[in-house]
């Protein structure tokens, strides 16, 4: 979640609170039914006055994205749930943008390469090895329904490993340009299967300390996701 709480502008501080509190949202690193952090903590991490925060969340609130519980247990929770992809989902999101989509998976070609090659290059402690190796048994574990949130985590995981605030801001702005497309079409079996694969070998990549091999790992999981959409695209 370090990726996009970061502190907004000044000029802007409740425009780029809502867009940072809709990625957390859509992206899903604080799921359906789970509780935002504390509003202090938020705030603090955001550079902003809680006033500015309480004025955001009331938005989302009437946008039915979140909800505010009172008491001992209570907090702003996450009403927001993709829906499961219906027919028309997918031309309802790409209608007209095409051109933006294409650009989205280049994006996000060089900013994950370059994370991965990153981290291979730099080595990692024996805590940030855990966090990987955790976050790589997440994804590869993970049912159906639970997939891509996982699948976040993952990617977003060795982004913030990099030690690069503005790099793993990156890579999630890059991963959100693609969420609605992704959303709008089917988790595949198959796509899951070859997919964990993948990560195990830009995970042994990045331990092995083999930067070509990352770059590599990581291009290849990633052209297979573009290529999926692309097909998608027609």
């Amino acid at each position: 979640m370090a990726a996009v709480l970061g502190p907004v502008r000044a000029g802007n501080a409740f425009e780029e609170t809502v867009e940072r509190l809709l990625q957390v949202i859509k992206l899903r690193l604080v799921d359906h039914g789970e509780r935002l952090p504390p509003e202090r903590e938020l705030a603090r991490s955001l550079g902003i006055s809680r006033v500015t925060l309480r004025e955001a969340i009331r938005v989302l609130t009437e946008e039915g994205y979140v909800e505010s519980r009172r008491g001992r247990t209570g907090g702003t929770f996450v009403t927001y749930r993709p829906r499961a992809p219906e027919a028309g989902d997918l031309a309802r999101v790409t209608a007209g943008r095409a051109a933006e989509l294409r650009d989205a998976l280049v994006f996000r070609m060089a900013v994950e390469t370059g994370a991965a090659t990153h981290l291979a290059m730099t080595g990692l402690t024996t805590e940030e090895t855990e966090r990987l190796l955790g976050a790589l048994h997440a994804v590869n574990g993970a049912a159906p329904a639970d997939y891509r949130r996982l699948d976040v985590r993952f990617h977003l995981t060795i982004a913030e490993l990099t030690g690069s605030p503005l790099l793993a801001a990156a890579c999630a702005e890059a991963r959100l340009r693609v969420t609605d497309l992704l959303n709008a079409i089917p988790v595949l079996r198959p796509n899951i299967a070859h997919a964990a694969v993948q990560h195990a070998a830009v995970v042994t990549a990045i331990l092995d300390r083999d930067p070509a091999a990352a770059h590599r790992a990581m291009a290849e999981h990633l052209d297979g996701t573009a290529s999926l959409l692309r097909g998608f695209l027609g």
